[in-house]
């Protein structure tokens, strides 16, 4: 590979890579700004007023056309374990880095 044809190669790694690190820092400043919200899910989803709205909605209590996707048997409980699986995949991630660095 000639000089020109490598530097060309090289910026369009460094763009693709600045992209990247672009996105991953705003994914994480989205993510962190959520984690209150995390929190006040695990409490709902933990405590009476979960199992008391989804009684009612089972109960048809509820209007027809309120959106109830909190409600779903797995839908929280899948969301909350996918919130916690993300942390996980950041750690073996820095591991895996930190051990090649």
């Amino acid at each position: 590979m000639d000089q020109i044809e490598r530097i060309k190669k090289m910026e369009a790694l460094m763009d693709k890579v600045s992209a990247a690190v672009k996105d991953i820092n705003k994914g994480l400043d989205d993510f962190n700004a959520v984690m209150d919200d995390v929190d006040t899910l695990e409490e709902y989803y933990s405590g009476d007023d979960w199992m008391k709205d989804f009684e009612a909605d089972e109960a048809g209590k509820l209007p027809k056309d309120l959106k109830r996707g909190v409600l779903s048997e797995d839908g929280l409980f899948d969301l909350l374990d996918e919130e916690r699986l993300v942390f996980v995949r950041m750690m073996e991630m820095c591991t895996a880095y930190m051990k090649n660095a």
